[in-house]
């Protein structure tokens, strides 16, 4: 009797086990590169031509990866920066800025438009006692550098980026060090991780930051509050506490009552309790995490008062365990592909193998068929936007005509996954004279091909 209840308590932490290290739940692996010896932060950039691409901080600088074609998923540019452990990046416009806690490190800009060929860096940026940041948070044509010596006391900056290439510094507020933040409507919400706190900055001024309010998003003042993100309707923020003994959770809180905000659930992935939170980001119903060692977690916030975990793939295999190895950041496309980065094992590149619908931003449902639809605004001066949708990964060229027939500009000619696309075309660039365009997609997909060409009208 005795050895039987043993046999089947070894059973079933076995299976629980297994569960917990499972590398494919409602996941697949499109493509993992790594290329780099260690690695930190990510983010994504969508380019005006619909490509997509992976910016991730290494070591030594930052590399980005073309993930557009699954079957072709590279590296295309790399640039170095100061030698640091912790490298972080957002965008604006077709620029990328970059931030590390690199002695001397300061704000690098590198611009994005010779995609997907290469990238350039166009300057590193500072300003009188700034040389590192902790990490870089953006709203609009503001950034906002936090932590490092972006204040006298490490707290936020904010920065103008209207003119991509020559920053405008504006106002700080540095009563506690901010380690990382998120904006909106002129709203910042401060993680303070070395008190455990949560701040509220009134930022309607950017030149004159106001603290609102705060509150003790951990129970007690240590390593902890880490960074957060609110839903899309603003009633609920998700917080991850970075913190090893007891492993941090990721905190939901309603707000939508700022004078009472309330903790209403708390969530740990599927079977694992020693994992360590580190960051989260929201797409409509959905958030994803990078969660350490149990690597890339995705879960149903349709009710953030019951978060249900959806899906993972775990990019640390080698163990669950509270320590700081792993996922380190995560990011979704418009096109439903997930990124995460590993601090060991580099790039992942993966998908659900269910439809993220729900999500504000995402509609990642396969067409049923091939489509291109009218450009808008159509009449447009000087830019417009053509979307265009493909039922199967396709060889795509998408050209702009005169009416004598004449190609005026390719904007592009590629492989593309199948989705839903969306191209920029500015015609200033091309110096064109008011009148009536052509535009025309050729398509060539594995089973069947498409052609159609419709009309457009710029006026000046």
């Amino acid at each position: 009797m005795t050895r039987s209840w043993l046999c089947a308590a070894l059973l079933l932490f076995i299976s629980h086990q297994a569960i917990s290290q499972l590398p494919n739940q409602n996941t697949y692996l499109l493509r993992n590169i790594d290329s780099y010896s260690s690695y930190s932060a990510l983010w994504g950039y969508r380019a005006p031509d619909g490509r997509e691409y992976a910016i991730l901080g290494t070591q030594t600088g930052t590399s980005f990866v073309d993930i557009t074609d699954s079957a072709n998923i590279r590296e295309v540019d790399f640039v170095s920066g100061i030698n640091s452990g912790w490298r972080e990046m957002k965008t604006y416009s077709h620029y990328a800025y970059v931030v590390s806690e690199g002695t001397n490190s300061k704000l690098q800009i590198i611009d994005l438009q010779y995609l997907p060929d290469s990238v350039r860096l166009v300057s590193v940026w500072g300003y009188t006692g700034y040389t590192k940041t902790h990490s870089i948070s953006q709203n609009g044509h503001y950034l906002y550098l936090n932590g490092g010596n972006a204040t006298a006391n490490g707290g936020v900056t904010v920065v103008d980026v209207s003119d991509p290439v020559n920053p405008v510094k504006l106002g700080q507020w540095s009563t506690e060090y901010v380690h990382d933040c998120r904006i909106l409507n002129d709203t910042i919400w401060a993680a303070n991780i070395y008190t455990g706190k949560m701040t509220i900055i009134n930022a309607t001024n950017k030149s004159s930051l106001e603290m609102v309010r705060s509150w003790q998003a951990y129970p007690s003042s240590t390593v902890s509050t880490h960074n957060a993100a609110i839903t899309d309707d603003r009633n609920y923020i998700l917080t991850t506490n970075e913190i090893s003994s007891p492993a941090g959770k990721m905190f939901v809180w309603e707000i939508s009552d700022l004078t009472a905000i309330t903790r209403v659930a708390e969530w740990q992935p599927t079977g694992i309790t020693n994992s360590i939170v580190h960051n989260v980001e929201i797409y409509g119903n959905f958030a994803v995490i990078a969660h350490y060692t149990a690597g890339i977690r995705i879960v149903n916030i349709t009710n953030p008062a019951t978060p249900q975990e959806v899906a993972w793939y775990d990019t640390y295999p080698n163990n669950n365990n509270n320590n700081f190895n792993g996922c380190w950041g995560v990011y979704m496309f418009p096109s439903g592909k997930i990124i995460g980065s590993d601090m060991s094992n580099g790039l992942f590149v993966i998908k659900t193998s269910f439809p993220m619908t729900g999500s504000s931003q995402l509609n990642t449902t396969a067409p049923e068929t091939f489509t291109l639809e009218q450009n808008y605004p159509n009449p447009f001066n000087p830019s417009t936007t053509i979307k265009f949708s493909l039922k199967e990964n396709s060889d795509v060229r998408l050209s702009i005509y005169d009416m004598r027939g004449a190609e005026v500009t390719r904007l592009f000619s590629d492989r593309r996954d199948a989705g839903v696309y969306e191209v920029s075309f500015d015609a200033s660039k091309q110096g064109l004279s008011s009148g009536t365009y052509l535009y025309r997609i050729d398509v060539a997909g594995r089973t069947s091909s498409y052609s159609e060409t419709k009309k457009m009208t710029l006026t000046k």
